[in-house]
């Protein structure tokens, strides 16, 4: 274990260019000539104009000097550099709150929620709804360093705990997460609830013991598995074969990219928008860059076969995550749609349910104000 050492996202113009350089000349295969290229894959008509904008009207220095705009460190914890930005906002020290994202995001889906989250006053917010924010880069993703082999959610949550408590010196904090944030931040309240007061959640990952029992839950359950066996493909790639997928898309940035913007067109509440105007092409554009730059995209891939690895989903008889456990349910998420509260509670605490009026499986990303006015919510009733 190390103490914090201070980061900023450089990239040379010469990594930047040749990223670029693969782009232009990127051997375009071919695509089927129909209406909706949603339905195959990533829409060869959108996947077109968007290295078009990449390579002709996208600033790297405009991004970077984005991705640095708040404090962010290393520290060594166990055999990993962790990567995470540490916002001491009004809360000055106090209510710390650790926020876990999840594949194929980054550490950047919280950027629009980042300073409401720490300086409310700034929103018309109250000072005492502050957080001080810790909001890591999942071992493997972005900045952190790469293991050597498949690791999971249940090791990052140990690491995040040593993080929080040992790096930073925090005593007790509440985490949030979605995605595998989501599972990182039920295994925090699984096995380290002595330091973790609350948590929040905008996926439900663990199972209870029995699977589902009422009507609407197998109801839930069949159309769980409908919906896999439509949109759940990459799911069983990456968690069985991930290194497949890495050879396919090292090198390959429109390969990556296409595989990345596939999944945010697929799980986000489009309500009507396209694209561009549920994200915005430029925030996109980062997040994709930063699995491009930090050869992200293959041990991004592995954390799926670290669940089998090391971790399950269900529960034996008697098991719960007894931590207090707040859930937002988004209504747009396509794919992992929550269960009944009643399947919920089996094998969580649950202490608050928000049924949200917009929004999918990008919650912060989609939308943050949203998120953000629930976060502060679930933390006043903490108290």
């Amino acid at each position: 274990m190390s103490e914090p050492k201070p980061f900023s996202v450089d990239w040379s113009a010469a990594e930047v260019r040749k990223v670029l350089d693969q782009v232009r000349t990127y051997p375009w295969p071919p695509a089927p000539e129909v209406e909706n290229g949603w339905a195959y894959g990533c829409d060869a008509g959108y996947l077109r104009e968007f290295c078009r904008y990449w390579t002709e009207d996208w600033d790297a220095q405009t991004a970077v000097a984005d991705l640095n705009r708040f404090p962010q460190f290393t520290a060594r914890v166990e055999d990993h550099d962790l990567h995470f930005l540490h916002v001491v906002g009004e809360a000055v020290g106090k209510r710390p709150l650790l926020v876990s994202h999840g594949w194929p995001g980054s550490h950047y889906e919280f950027w629009r929620a980042i300073e409401p989250l720490a300086y409310p006053s700034r929103f018309g917010g109250e000072a005492a709804d502050a957080f001080d924010l810790v909001v890591p880069s999942l071992p493997g993703f972005g900045f952190s360093s790469k293991p050597t082999r498949p690791i999971g959610q249940r090791t990052t949550a140990r690491l995040f705990n040593t993080l929080m408590t040992d790096v930073l010196g925090y005593s007790s904090y509440l985490a949030q997460g979605g995605d595998w944030g989501a599972m990182v931040t039920s295994w925090l309240g699984r096995e380290h609830a002595a330091s973790v007061k609350a948590i929040h959640l905008n996926m439900l990952g663990f199972r209870p013991h029995g699977g589902p029992q009422t009507p609407d839950e197998v109801a839930w359950a069949q159309r769980q598995g409908a919906m896999m066996d439509v949109l759940g493909a990459y799911f069983r790639l990456q968690s069985s074969k991930p290194q497949s997928i890495a050879w396919l898309g090292a090198g390959n940035p429109v390969g990556q990219a296409a595989w990345i913007l596939e999944r945010f067109y697929d799980w986000s509440d489009m309500a009507g928008r396209d694209l561009d105007q549920a994200f915005g092409r430029e925030r996109l554009l980062t997040n994709i860059m930063i699995y491009v730059m930090t050869g992200s995209f293959t041990t991004g891939a592995w954390y799926y076969r670290g669940l089998l690895e090391e971790g399950r989903l269900a529960f034996e008889a008697g098991e719960r995550v007894e931590t207090p456990t707040a859930f937002a349910n988004y209504p747009g998420e396509p794919l992992y749609k929550a269960p009944p509260r009643s399947f919920a509670e089996r094998a969580y605490n649950i202490v608050r349910w928000s049924e949200m009026p917009k929004g999918g499986h990008f919650a912060a990303m989609e939308q943050p104000e949203l998120y953000v006015e629930d976060v502060r919510a679930w933390a006043r009733e903490i108290g």
